[in-house]
């Protein structure tokens, strides 16, 4: 019989680590908006671990959101006291801990609370993840959007703001009219210079409201970029029930991610931040090179076994990793490609990361589906792989690899798997995707065309070369054929 997971309960709970730490002790001081399950098994993990050690008690986290899943979210948690069951697995063994280190979640859609929170001095924080696609950029520059339907909408009523960043922007200007210091933002989400990102979505969104403001943002907060990882799929009747099975806990969303963890981040918080380098996380002065590393072979990939493995009908990553073609494009791409043009990160062999990277994706104990690895191709490629092909061509190295991957992302986009299953739609942008895809069929460059995609690279004649062969093959001969070629030099 399993125990619904809430304060009362905890006592009960004998399967799982506990916090350590009197709850109704601790105080706020970060505000995170989006809470998903990554930031409980990545920011969230390393508070709790931190009040855990008796430290820094008054750095809880509070709570925000705007999207629906937002509310959904928030209901779940609050009917369990704000604690989380995260379950950390590798491919060995599988422990449970109960997270408490979120004390409370605002109402979703309440724009008086939460800027009001926001402007409480005792939030030196604020946090997000909010995808690689929420932060209003334009693909085409790779710059903030001002002509965006939702942030017209806020620059039109900065009272009532509906997004992340009009009410970041409101609670700013609260801070500044009542003399308090700023916070910290601290972006949390997967994008190369994430805190140059958000400052630049942050600062736009102001200079739309109030110039005067924009400029007081610019000079006095800090943005400091980081790099998150830790593989962490979504929740589904299968996790709540291997919750309630292996360990007797009734949770309504469990988060089950791997074991291993990583953060790394700029040491740029004016506000103050928690002693977080006590629980692994490392604070450098620049993150680029870390970033970089992650992003082009993690998250690359990543979308290197997505598109093959999701037209094959392959389920789970670890299944992807199980099959020699789809494990052996991933490596041979990797080894051949990617890595190459990868800078040097200090005290970090590339190619030992590398062999952690395949040892992570085969580990079968995660449960993550290619499907979530397909999913948003549209803001991803242009951030995870677009990136090597670019890096390539101004060297004049072969692309052939990449190539192949961008045509089995264009053909995974046709909305059909090798043996005629449909695909439901897997991107915000699949109506625009789909049929751009159907007309590549016949005319490969029409892909390529999507400039706000490939950029320059899209018009470079070595990669439209490689590209258009890719996709011909795929159609004529099937993604198991091609991918066989490739690896046996026949291709």
């Amino acid at each position: 019989m399993s125990v619904r997971l809430s304060l009362q309960s905890l006592e009960q709970i004998r399967t799982a680590a506990r916090p350590g730490y009197d709850r109704s002790a601790l105080s706020a001081g970060v505000l995170h908006f989006g809470v998903g399950n990554f930031h409980r098994a990545h920011q969230a993990v390393y508070l709790d671990r931190l009040f855990n050690d008796g430290r820094d008690h008054d750095w809880a986290i509070v709570g925000a959101g705007v999207m629906p899943s937002d509310g959904r979210m928030r209901d779940a948690l609050r009917g369990q006291d704000f604690l989380s069951t995260v379950v950390e697995q590798s491919a060995d063994e599988s422990r449970g801990r109960i997270i408490g280190s979120m004390t409370d979640f605002l109402p979703v859609g309440d724009t008086g609370a939460i800027i009001a929170r926001l402007a409480d001095p005792a939030i030196r924080i604020v946090s997000l993840t909010v995808t690689e696609g929420g932060y209003f950029i334009d693909p085409a520059t790779t710059r903030f959007d001002p002509e965006d339907p939702a942030v017209r909408a806020d620059a039109a009523s900065p009272h009532d703001p509906k997004t992340v960043f009009g009410l970041i922007v409101a609670g700013l200007a609260r801070r500044f009219a009542e003399n308090l210091p700023p916070f910290t933002i601290m972006s949390c989400d997967n994008i190369p210079h994430n805190g140059a990102v958000v400052r630049d979505t942050v600062t736009g969104f102001a200079r739309l409201m109030d110039p005067d403001l924009a400029s007081r943002i610019e000079e006095s907060i800090a943005f400091p970029n980081g790099m998150v990882d830790r593989i962490t799929p979504a929740t589904g009747e299968r996790e709540r029930r291997l919750l309630a099975d292996d360990f007797g806990i009734e949770d309504v969303a469990p988060v089950f991610c791997e074991d291993f963890t990583q953060w790394v981040l700029e040491d740029r918080f004016p506000a103050g931040r928690p002693a977080l380098e006590a629980v692994g996380v490392q604070f450098v002065s620049d993150v680029t090179p870390y970033e970089l590393m992650k992003i082009r072979i993690l998250n690359g990939g990543h979308a290197a076994i997505a598109y093959p493995a999701g037209l094959m009908g392959i389920h789970f990553v670890h299944e992807a990793m199980q099959h020699p073609l789809v494990s052996g494009f991933l490596r041979k791409l990797e080894t051949e490609e990617i890595i190459p043009v990868v800078p040097p990160v200090p005290d970090t062999e590339l190619g030992n990361y590398f062999a952690l990277i395949e040892a992570r994706f085969a580990n079968p104990k995660i449960g993550d589906t290619i499907r979530r690895l397909c999913l948003d191709g549209s803001n991803r490629q242009p951030k995870f792989i677009v990136p090597s092909i670019s890096d390539r061509l101004a060297i004049g190295a072969p692309v052939r690899g990449l190539a192949l991957e961008s045509a089995l992302w264009c053909r995974y986009c046709y909305g059909e798997t090798d043996d005629g299953t449909a695909i439901e739609p897997n991107d915000p942008n699949w109506d625009r995707l789909v049929p751009v895809a159907r007309a590549a069929r016949a005319e490969s460059m029409a892909w390529l065309a999507m400039e706000d995609i490939y950029g320059p690279s899209g018009q470079a004649a070595s990669f439209r070369a490689e590209f258009s062969k890719a996709l011909k093959a795929l159609w004529a001969d099937g993604t198991e054929a091609v991918l066989t070629r490739y690896l046996d030099g026949t291709y």
